[in-house]
């Protein structure tokens, strides 16, 4: 810890840093910030630095407000995007801990180690990399797209592409490893793949990604968003979050006899997201607008079933590729790019974990389309579905032992409470739909 503490005080000054944000995620995935100067780094490094915890989400009472952020080294990185001129700007993400020392329990990113500790405890690392999808729009006050292209398309005069070639410029130039970029589905949506890691760096870097593409939307002129469902009649953007547990250097999901290449822990992974994925949904999809993406025919999951090749499934596990044994992995697809990657990652971990633990057992693959299935046909097959509303998506969570347990008790109290709030709003909001349906007729 001493070497990375002389390592950033080496790096701050080679690179003339004048300004240190401290970053933190807030329980509802809010990335927060507060600047120290380059001469308070020593300090922050060793004892943290004091802040009023009352006015962010769900970590504080107001009487019990002092909290400290206690700042990681190995996040230490300098903003590409901020100006040079009087000094660079750096960043570090935080801990929150107690004044006197211990972890708040409000804390997202110790929701996760504390999941990973389990993990450790197992005898596994949790791998993942997830796919975020976002929009391009003209400006955040409504949703203008910026081109008409399509899925892999490349559009003459796209000025999205050039946005996207900054992003993962600027993401590299922050030490976070970029593998695909392109063109989705819908018009101005696009995609950039972060090559996977360990799950605590890589919500980290989830959490990096998503203002690195609104900064570099803003210097181009654009808004971008990570709204789930922007566009009625078009794809919603996902997060499908590939992941895999390896026991040191093996990739504990690969079995080379198997006819799928899936070891018996890699098949009861899947069979614990399957059983908990309706429960973790509050999660991995939190907003009440995540539930216009998880509707059928949008290229976005509504049953909870499992394939090789079939995009339609919850659960996607990609062919087995001679010699690639480390790339055995699992795709879950609910998730969309809104949610609190800290605790979205902590509850997927743990229904995977849940299923080897209790040996659950997998069913088999269904390489039919389901959206094509008769009720009766997905009925005999035992083919249940993700919540189809916020509401029903809280009442799931808020019964289930596995996201308390998880999240804890003071992160599942109050995301609960400020999700009950939220549907609340919504349920009570007379829309423009109700308006031209209802207005003229009734």
């Amino acid at each position: 810890m001493d070497e990375e503490k002389e390592f950033v005080l080496k790096t701050a000054h080679e690179n003339k840093v004048k300004f240190v944000r401290l970053w933190f995620t807030d329980i509802l995935g809010f990335l927060k910030s507060f600047a120290i100067t380059v001469e308070e780094l020593e300090g922050a490094l060793e004892e943290g630095m004091g802040f009023d915890g009352s006015s962010i989400e769900g970590f504080a009472r107001i009487d019990e407000s002092d909290m400290i952020a206690m700042p990681d080294p190995s996040t230490f990185q300098i903003l590409p995007w901020r100006p040079t001129e009087g000094g660079a700007t750096a960043r570090m993400f935080c801990d929150i801990l107690e004044p006197d020392g211990s972890p708040h329990q409000g804390d997202p990113r110790y929701a996760l180690k504390r999941m990973l500790k389990k993990a450790a405890d197992m005898g596994f690392t949790f791998y993942v990399g997830p796919e975020l999808e976002f929009f391009l729009f003209k400006s955040s006050e409504s949703p203008e797209p910026l081109d008409q292209g399509g899925y892999f398309d490349l559009t003459p005069l796209d000025v999205a592409s050039d946005i996207r070639r900054d992003i993962a410029l600027t993401l590299e130039a922050m030490g976070i490893g970029v593998e695909y970029s392109h063109h989705e589905v819908a018009p101005s949506q696009h995609e950039i793949d972060l090559r996977y890691t360990d799950a605590l760096t890589m919500a980290d870097s989830t959490m990096t990604y998503r203002l690195v593409v609104k900064e570099i939307a803003l210097k181009h002129g654009a808004y971008a968003t990570f709204m789930p469902k922007p566009l009625q009649g078009e794809n919603g953007s996902g997060m499908h979050t590939h992941q895999s547990l390896f026991q040191g250097d093996r990739n504990a999901f690969f079995d080379p006899d198997d006819e799928y290449h899936l070891s018996e822990v890699g098949k009861r992974y899947i069979a614990g997201l399957m059983r908990h994925a309706p429960e973790i949904t509050l999660v991995t999809n939190q907003w009440v607008n995540s539930y216009k993406r998880l509707v059928p025919g949008y290229e976005a999951p509504v049953y909870i079933t499992w394939a090789l090749r079939n995009r339609s499934d919850l659960i996607r596990v990609p062919v087995y590729k001679p010699g690639k044994e480390e790339a055995m992995r699992v795709e879950y697809r609910a998730p969309d790019p809104a949610c609190n990657p800290y605790l979205a990652f902590a509850v997927m971990l743990a229904a995977g974990l849940e299923g080897i633990k209790r040996g659950y057992e997998l069913p088999p693959p269904v390489e039919r389309n389901v959206y094509e299935m008769t009720d009766e046909e997905r009925e005999e097959l035992g083919i249940r579905t993700l919540p189809g509303s916020l509401w029903e998506a809280i009442q799931l969570a808020e019964g289930s032992e596995l996201v308390r347990e998880t999240l804890g008790g003071h992160i599942f109290y109050k995301l609960i409470e400020n999700k009950k709030i939220e549907w609340e709003r919504y349920r009570t909001r007379v829309t423009a739909y109700e308006l031209e349906e209802y207005l003229p007729v009734l």
